[in-house]
């Protein structure tokens, strides 16, 4: 199993059942050294899962202050992949440790687009 932190849409009912065929139960947590920002989404399916046109999207800081609020899912092998094709061309995904010391996943924004 994988354990995949969401701050954003995958947190949404729909876009569960749209993308995994389920709906996911999770766990609250923190996401430390990141802030918020937005990103235009211009893959229209993913619009059409999310209803919306921009996402949220983490931007590392570095700094322990700055954190964001999500859930905590796990997800199969399978899940995590459709995860992958669910995110955008803007997101990666990353290995971390969020606030209460759980290891898991989460998608922030691509490391090559931080300096634009």
């Amino acid at each position: 199993m994988n354990y995949l932190f969401s701050y954003g849409t995958l947190q949404n009912k729909p876009v569960q059942i749209a993308t995994y065929g389920r709906e996911l139960s999770g766990e609250k947590d923190e996401l430390l050294g990141y802030q918020m920002g937005k990103v235009r989404i211009s893959d229209a399916e993913v619009v059409r899962k999310s209803g919306l046109a921009e996402h949220p999207v983490a931007i590392p800081t570095g700094r322990d202050d700055h954190e964001i609020s999500g859930t905590v899912f796990e997800l199969t092998d399978e899940e995590l992949a459709a995860s992958d094709d669910y995110e955008v061309i803007e997101y990666e995904r990353v290995s971390t440790v969020l606030k209460s010391g759980r290891t898991c996943w989460v998608y922030v924004l691509r490391a090559d687009l931080l300096q634009q």
